[in-house]
């Protein structure tokens, strides 16, 4: 690793951890300064994406080498050099042990002084002479450290789906996400688009039982491409493109998108309808509505209104639309694979977050024409911001009716008439939908 790929994962990760800002952006704008050197800023990626995931499984090999009591007072400056040393040594295959300790020394002395230097030297030589980690025996605990994840969650997730699942699951968020392409049929074919490809050398592959969704094995030869740039394909989770099938929309249907942004969703919704009707696509953050209309520029959308307001604002209330889609604000427990820093992050007030997500129930029912569909999705896995939130509304609007999802998906992404991703089931990001009829 050279020490430019060294210092700036040192950056992000400090900043996405002391400041609680994502990864996503800071590596986007690494991107731009790094375009001359992919395989530089793939290496800063892989490291940044990793270790964040890793945190606390680091922590946890860290203080089995140092007082572990100071330890949990230490700088975090100083945490993270530790953390890129003992990622590069226990999970990636580049450097031998001794040079990788070496360097870290280097830089410890250069960014902070020679006594973290060799506080450093001490932590990371004592770990290659005994590199064999003991975990707790307590299951929860022992899961949490292993695998990285807060305690709480894998409490849930044991009392969800049992050892075997909540270890799969654990297995696939920390695994590097597989690149999934929606080819833009307005366009082109997915036929075409996999021949293409083949011609560049570059291997993909359709998904099972999702249409139009192509797998990448490896994606930095896809995302400079003409083709992505050019509106042909479009980058997206076949999970969200599932949300999609089910709401089934038809040519000329008019269809709103009340928390659209960035717009994956939205887009696709379009493509489906042959850019016939209309969709109206709305979200009260500018800097994601922008994203957004530049994905409908790329892919010459041209039955798209996107306003930038609150959803919980806008007007007029009137049951006049035959989709409306609620792709509501979520805990996220779906896409912890691609979000990494999400797991860590407990700026979220779960009791506002489901009064939020039952409010927009509320105001989404009433845009639905008679004999059109609400379509209320997530990329969560919690029950109580899933099922639940459906049986309350149900309970509470009797004009409305759940409609099998089976209907529009295939039944292996079904779980009682819903739209159910399951990660370690699937191999796609967590995601739940619902879809019910206005009587």
């Amino acid at each position: 690793m050279n020490e430019s790929v060294r210092r700036e994962a040192y950056k992000i990760i400090t900043k996405v951890l002391k400041k609680k800002l994502y990864s996503d952006k800071l590596l986007h704008q690494s991107a731009k300064k790094m375009q001359q050197n992919p395989d530089d800023y793939a290496l800063l990626n892989h490291l940044v994406k990793g270790i964040i995931k890793y945190k606390k499984n680091l922590d946890y090999i860290i203080s089995q080498f140092t007082n572990d009591q100071k330890y949990k007072n230490t700088n975090l400056k100083i945490k993270v050099i530790l953390y890129l040393a003992i990622y590069q040594l226990r999970y990636m295959n580049s450097g031998t042990p001794h040079s990788v300790v070496d360097a870290t020394v280097e830089f410890a002395k250069k960014n902070m002084d020679q006594r973290i230097a060799n506080f450093v030297n001490a932590v990371l030589r004592s770990y290659l002479r005994n590199p064999e980690i003991t975990y707790p025996d307590n299951e929860i605990e022992c899961l949490a450290a292993q695998y990285s994840f807060p305690e709480f969650l894998i409490k849930q997730w044991l009392q969800l789906w049992g050892k075997q699942n909540t270890e799969q699951l654990c297995k696939f968020f920390n695994k590097v996400p597989k690149l999934y392409l929606r080819v833009n049929k307005m366009a082109t074919e997915p036929e075409k688009v996999l021949k293409y490809f083949q011609r560049r050398q570059v291997q993909l592959e359709e998904v099972e039982l999702v249409p139009n969704f192509l797998a990448a094995k490896t994606g930095r030869d896809i995302i400079y491409d003409v083709a992505l740039s050019e509106g042909y394909i479009s980058i997206q989770d076949p999970a969200a493109g599932l949300v999609v099938d089910l709401i089934d929309p038809a040519k000329d249907n008019s269809v709103l998108d009340l928390f659209a942004a960035p717009g994956g969703k939205a887009t696709y919704i379009s493509e489906k309808m042959r850019n016939s009707g209309e969709v109206i696509a709305v979200d009260k953050y500018p800097q994601k509505t922008k994203k957004l209309k530049k994905a409908v520029e790329r892919l010459q959308i041209s039955n798209m209104k996107i306003i930038t307001e609150d959803a919980f604002k806008y007007k007029p209330v009137a049951p006049a639309y035959d989709r409306v889609l609620l792709d509501v604000p979520c805990s996220g427990w779906g896409v912890f694979q691609k979000k990494a820093e999400l797991r860590w992050q407990k700026h979220q007030n779960m009791h506002q977050l489901i009064k939020m997500q039952k409010q927009a129930l509320i105001l989404g029912a009433k845009f639905v024409k008679p004999n059109g569909c609400l379509i209320y999705s997530t990329c969560t896995l919690n029950e109580e911001e899933n099922e639940r939130q459906i049986e309350y509304f149900l309970q509470h609007n009797k004009d409305f009716k759940l409609v099998d999802a089976g209907n529009f998906v295939a039944k292996d992404f079904t779980e009682k008439k819903y739209l159910k991703i399951l990660p370690f089931k699937h191999g796609f990001d967590g995601a739940f939908a619902a879809k019910m009829m206005k009587i």
